[in-house]
């Protein structure tokens, strides 16, 4: 089942555009010439993983508790939307753009790799 669910997420990405570096340039661009098109592909998504979130709050499953900020959290959002600006690329597609190959995304993919090994080596230092 993980592995349909894979692909099934896969196939939205690429139908999405998400795949596509200049759309989601596009997309960010709000001050420029902006593309909302993406904007439809996140509302579809929200659409449909909202009842979930209702079902798993109703049986207890999801708590938000409030609280101090998590700052390894805010650098880490910080980071991935510093990388998604300039890339156009998020993990996700990034991984699905692996099958349409190119230097330029196997070398993002590396790059990901190293900096999820190095997130958790330094994680590990100070716990």
């Amino acid at each position: 089942m993980p592995f349909v669910a894979g692909l099934l997420f896969a196939i939205g990405l690429g139908i999405g555009g998400m795949t596509d570096p200049g759309k989601v340039i596009g997309f960010l661009d709000v001050l420029g010439d902006w593309d909302p098109s993406l904007a439809f592909v996140m509302a579809g998504a929200l659409a449909a993983h909202l009842p979930f979130v209702q079902l798993w709050r109703r049986r207890g499953l999801l708590r938000v508790e409030p609280g101090a900020p998590d700052w390894p959290l805010v650098a880490g959002a910080a980071l991935f939307g510093i990388g998604w600006g300039l890339s156009g690329l998020c993990p996700g597609p990034a991984f699905v753009s692996l099958a349409r190959g190119g230097t330029g995304i196997v070398v993002f993919v590396i790059c990901l790799l190293l900096g999820t090994v190095a997130a958790r080596w330094l994680r590990r230092g100070t716990s």
